[in-house]
């Protein structure tokens, strides 16, 4: 059985051409990432704070530097096995990972590599491509390829919109919309995303012996023992940073007691909304599958389920939590419910759709052999048409 999502890493890819904001939105995640414990993988860590990151004991076993250009050129797969272990090692107690790639990397190659890992402790954790607002007309004439990056990504991060006019903001945002492909489109200054987008917090008092960043930026402006709070409600105050943008998101929280029917629920998969990032929870099949809970990893286009037993005494119920940026919770909330489906019968193939998701742990990760699985484009940048549920 494939090792259950709750205990896999996500490793999340970092890309964007040079002075996008990158190493500033890592470092954003690095300060306000709760109890949780980020691992990094960069080309160069000259802008990442390294006084801070010593201080709070992540900088000798949880960052990774390569100096050596750019890193889909620089490693190749069973390389970037050797940094993903180093980071995923129980003892590491590593809670996610990114990838900051370098200004000149190849997304679609760094997706390929991390898919192709056959380290079973991580799983992909979505594309996130960062872009600068007022420089981006700029880039799209010295780097064409943009356009082709920005159909690839997860989630579009529009950076630096401080820099722009009212106007010219409208335009750049509607105009990465056109070019993402459905990704969630997110505006951001100073690198300001909430990680709950990439990450599942670990609440601060499960961290033990160690300092945040939290704690760091609490002692430095004087704050209280409060932790960000409002998740989904827009801006937050931040000392010093009270007013800048950080960007909020959406979040719908589904429970329901009765099965769900699992030809409805990849229906459901197969159209999910612009906009909408990550699914996770556990799905539970009633009576196709009356063994398995189902955990369920969605980023993007990416998905997969894991079967796991159910545990004797616990209550049988789907709990799901989605997330992204502009969408309609309530609508999302009703199509979920009609997934609903009591039957007290299944028929054989009605497990199909799903069980395509579910990944055999046995089986060689070819990337190219997961573009029908995955959603992840050709080598010429055509995604997939095979979508989840296709074959439902």
């Amino acid at each position: 059985m494939a090792v259950p999502e709750g205990s896999q890493i996500p490793v999340v890819v970092l890309a964007g051409f040079l002075g996008s904001g990158k190493t500033t939105l890592l470092n954003h995640l690095l300060h306000r990432s709760g109890g949780s414990r980020i691992g990094a993988i960069v080309n160069d860590f000259g802008a990442i704070e390294i006084d801070a990151m010593a201080v709070a004991g992540a900088l000798g076993d949880s960052t990774v530097s390569l100096g050596n250009g750019c890193l889909c050129c620089a490693v190749d797969v069973s390389e970037l096995d050797l940094y993903l272990e180093r980071l995923a090692r129980p003892s590491a107690r590593i809670d996610v990972i990114v990838i900051e790639a370098s200004g000149l990397a190849e997304p679609q190659e760094l997706v390929r590599m991390v898919l192709a890992s056959e380290n079973p402790r991580v799983v992909y954790g979505g594309l996130v491509e960062v872009v600068d607002a007022a420089e981006f007309d700029a880039t799209r004439e010295k780097h064409p390829e943009i356009d082709r990056h920005l159909s690839l990504a997860d989630l579009v991060v529009v950076n630096k919109l401080d820099r722009a006019s009212d106007g010219e903001r409208e335009r750049v945002l509607e105009l990465v919309r056109s070019l993402s492909d459905g990704a969630a489109v997110v505006p951001a200054t100073y690198g300001r995303i909430d990680p709950e987008f990439l990450f599942d917090r670990r609440p601060n008092e499960e961290r033990v012996g160690q300092l945040s960043f939290d704690d760091l930026h609490r002692q430095a402006e004087g704050e209280g023992d409060g932790s960000d709070a409002g998740h989904g409600g827009g801006e937050h105050g931040h000392g010093e940073h009270c007013g800048h943008l950080h960007t909020a998101y959406e979040s719908l929280s589904f429970t329901s007691e009765v099965p769900l029917g699992p030809r409805r629920l990849m229906e459901f998969l197969d159209s999910r909304p612009d906009g909408l990032y990550r699914i996770k929870g556990y799905v539970d099949f009633g009576a196709h599958d009356r063994d398995n809970r189902y955990a369920v990893h969605a980023v993007g286009r990416f998905l997969r389920f894991y079967p796991e037993p159910w545990t004797p005494g616990d209550p049988r119920r789907t709990q799901l939590v989605l997330i992204g940026s502009g969408i309609d919770t309530p609508t999302l909330g009703k199509e979920l419910r009609a997934c609903e489906d009591g039957a007290p019968h299944a028929d054989e193939t009605s497990m199909w759709g799903v069980l395509r998701y579910v990944q055999d742990p046995d089986a060689a990760q070819d990337p190219d052999e997961l573009r029908d699985t995955d959603g992840v484009p050709d080598a010429d940048g055509v995604q997939d048409p095979a979508e989840p549920g296709s074959e439902a």
